[in-house]
């Protein structure tokens, strides 16, 4: 397949224009905002790209081919009749997961999974299992059928060196849209008062230092036909890193969470960049240097703690914000307006809910403070 293609970056519910601004920050300058994402046109070599340096999408879906079908014997017959062969190697296995709309003559999703996977084996001698490293994803949708394959693997937000976490971690991926809807843009210093495993820092000094986020993990692509392994090398190579203009700084007063986030700060090579301390939010001093941006993600209550008690908390974080930190501006992430309130931090209107561990969360932000 030599010729452009729909390339599709799933972007976390209420973030698909901070993904389109990423995409078109990225050089994907035939950008779309689409339902659920961003939608690019391009080649594979733009799908291996997306994958590297994308550090909003959740996942990257290379959408190969679609065909009509208004029953399953059709759907059978067109399925052997896809070039499966130019994508998928034999000898890596496969697994098919379908999605139907009520719109479509073809309603049992399970039905049409039997038929691509038997469909599959026959014409082009593929081996079906359902832990495959390659996810065939199938829509059909007013009878076209739409065929995509998953070129992620695990999802983005995985990015190769986080390997401890505390509680109700905030995702990669989430944290990195989060910073660009703050106008984060790695000219800035960031200060997270309450860092956990210190996502929020990582992503902040990767970006500061033009660190890809897929740089040290592997990807589905790399068990397809199309692929170059001397071309992705070369792709992994290029682009300059260079030391940030600015410094990081990070506290909790969970001794275990400040040694989560170092060991993680230094298996993604930016701990020499990042200050971690064991204190309270209530503590905090400001850092020497200039204002810059200061983001976290408090407890809610809902699942952790009694949220009654965490009102506060809040009030506590706002009132040393305050103190501490005049000239900067705040993003604070938390499932409650009224706990957001009792920070006493002048936000400016919340924007979209966000789905965050199987919770609405929203994004709180001042100006400069």
């Amino acid at each position: 397949m030599t010729a452009p293609f729909d390339i599709f970056m799933v972007a976390t519910p209420g973030l698909e224009q901070a993904l389109l601004a990423e995409a078109q920050a990225n050089g994907f300058s035939n950008a779309q905002r689409t339902p659920g994402g961003v939608t690019i046109s391009g080649t594979w070599e733009d799908v291996w790209r997306a994958n590297l340096v994308m550090r909003g999408a959740t996942r990257v879906l290379a959408r190969v081919g679609s065909f009509m079908a208004f029953h399953l014997a059709q759907l059978d017959k067109r399925a052997r009749k896809f070039p499966w062969g130019d994508i998928l190697r034999a000898d890596v296995p496969v697994r098919v997961e379908v999605s139907t709309s009520k719109k479509s003559k073809i309603y049992h999703a399970g039905a049409a999974v039997q038929r691509i996977e038997t469909a599959l084996k026959d014409s082009h001698s593929m081996t079906i299992s359902a832990d495959a490293p390659i996810a065939i994803k199938v829509r059909i949708d007013d009878n076209r059928v739409t065929i995509s394959i998953d070129t992620s693997g695990e999802s983005l937000h995985k990015r190769g060196h986080k390997e401890a976490v505390g509680k109700a971690p905030m995702r990669e991926t989430l944290a990195a849209l989060m910073l660009r809807e703050c106008g984060y843009d790695g000219r800035e210093p960031v200060l997270d008062p309450m860092c956990g495993s210190g996502t929020f820092l990582i992503e902040a000094a990767e970006v500061a230092m033009g660190l890809h986020p897929g740089r040290t993990r592997g990807f589905a692509f790399e068990h397809l036909a199309t692929f170059d392994p001397d071309a992705w090398s070369d792709m992994r190579r290029v682009g300059e890193t260079h030391a940030p203009q600015n410094h990081f700084h990070g506290s909790d007063r969970d001794a275990g969470a400040i040694r989560m986030a170092t060991a993680n700060a230094e298996r993604a090579g930016v701990a020499e960049h990042i200050t971690f301390q064991n204190l309270s939010a209530t503590d905090i001093k400001r850092p020497a240097g200039p204002p810059g941006l200061i983001i976290c993600n408090p407890p809610y209550g809902a699942r952790i703690g009694n949220q009654n008690m965490l009102y506060g908390v809040y009030a506590g974080l706002g009132d040393a914000i305050k103190r501490e930190c005049p000239g900067w501006r705040v993003g604070i992430v938390t499932s409650e307006a009224g706990l957001a309130k009792a920070t006493g931090l002048p936000f400016r209107p919340k924007g979209a809910a966000i789905p965050h561990g199987g919770l609405k969360v929203w994004l709180f932000q001042t100006g400069l403070l």
